[in-house]
């Protein structure tokens, strides 16, 4: 079975991980050289990588980094046991919330945009969660 990893490019490390720390929780565990934080607190460690701004990604002639709001269709979504706490330490922290808050036939959730453009979503799971939506 594969492991799993998360991370996250970031033009400024310490700034995403005041952020991250202080949005959802997580705790710094371990600095890998002067580029990577590894934070825990959720079942998984997710990885803070220092990328610079306009630094490539992918083969010759790809895309390159930045850091304004951007669209992947692959990012993280943190469940909560309260929402609207939750919510208020992101918004706090930095975050911008994209859109109103969803009732959801598996809960709650919104969405939001971290500083540096990465976007993720908080999801406070009802009785049921996804199960609501299995047929």
């Amino acid at each position: 079975m594969p492991g799993l990893l998360i991370n996250i490019d970031v033009p400024d490390l310490a700034a995403a991980e005041l952020f991250y720390t202080a949005a959802l929780g997580l705790s710094a565990a371990r600095r890998l050289g002067d580029d990577i934080v590894e934070l825990t607190g959720c079942e998984i460690p997710i990885y803070l990588i220092a990328k610079p701004a306009g630094s490539t990604i992918g083969p010759d002639d790809g895309d390159f980094r930045r850091y304004n709001r951007h669209w992947t269709p692959v990012h993280p979504d943190f469940t909560v046991d309260d929402l609207r706490d939750a919510i208020t330490r992101t918004l706090a922290a930095g975050a911008v919330q994209e859109g109103e808050t969803l009732d959801l036939p598996y809960g709650r959730q919104a969405m939001f945009a971290d500083p540096f453009g990465n976007g993720f979503c908080l999801i406070e799971f009802n009785e049921q969660g996804y199960d609501a939506l299995a047929t």
